[in-house]
């Protein structure tokens, strides 16, 4: 469903130059959550925005259903960020003077969907997240873990056929972190792919399959290596 290859991706010129990603490969099928770790600064954020079409890359490609991309510039992209990706960040960037259900129809509208429809939508996405009794709610009204899950109901309720999440439990406490694990897991049992970038080793093994992102390249993960520590775990 997503297939990423030969992705590069550097910044800078001359001897400051920094090659961040050196030729990223990997595969994600339908309903499948893969968990992304890795050191902070190896470019896990930066390959997410290329796959979601908000940074182009150097070189390599991008194969997402129909959608074939990775160095085109963003704003020749603008029908993946539309149709082909939803976002879910840590913090959860809702409208504070807008309900649940408004904060949801406010940006399908923005992608283009008649009104009409898109509250249809809204509704639908926000009882499957299980807020259908919160709908008239304001952001301050609700906790971290319901806040997240409007996020949540913006991202599918576009039918887009991946999510990407950049560390979607970051702000929340262990027990909201999980029940959005949870949540992601019952998304891609209806077909929905999921790539989330975590740093909690726990959360990411819940995952379907965890990759590791480090030195530029990924590869195929355990707990261990993502933390790039052999001794963990280990008795002393």
């Amino acid at each position: 469903m997503l297939r990423v290859t030969s992705l590069k991706k550097g910044f800078g010129s001359g001897r400051s130059r920094l090659e961040v990603l050196k030729g990223i490969n990997l595969e994600i099928t339908s309903g499948e959550l893969v968990a992304l770790m890795g050191p902070s600064g190896c470019g896990k954020s930066t390959l997410l925005n290329i796959i979601g079409g908000i940074l182009d890359a150097d070189s390599g490609s991008i194969s997402l259903q129909e959608f074939e991309y990775g160095t085109k510039p963003p704003n020749k992209v603008v029908d993946v960020r539309r149709n082909g990706v939803g976002w879910i960040f840590q913090d959860f960037h809702l409208v504070d003077r807008l309900s649940a259900l408004d904060n949801v129809i406010f940006s399908l509208e923005l992608a283009g969907i008649p009104s009409i429809e898109a509250s249809m939508r809204a509704r639908e996405a926000l009882i499957r997240v299980n807020l259908g009794d919160r709908m008239d709610f304001i952001p301050d009204q609700l906790s971290g873990g319901q806040q997240q899950r409007v996020a949540i109901a913006r991202a599918i309720a576009g039918n887009r056929p991946l999510l990407l999440a950049d560390e979607p439990t970051g702000n929340l406490d262990v027990k909201s972190g999980e029940e959005i694990i949870d949540l992601f897991k019952e998304l891609a049992k209806d077909g929905v792919s999921i790539l989330m970038v975590t740093h909690d080793p726990i959360l990411a093994s819940k995952a379907d399959r965890m990759l590791l992102l480090k030195d530029g390249i990924t590869a195929a993960s355990d707990i261990r290596s993502a933390w790039g520590d052999d001794n963990v775990g280990e008795d002393e």
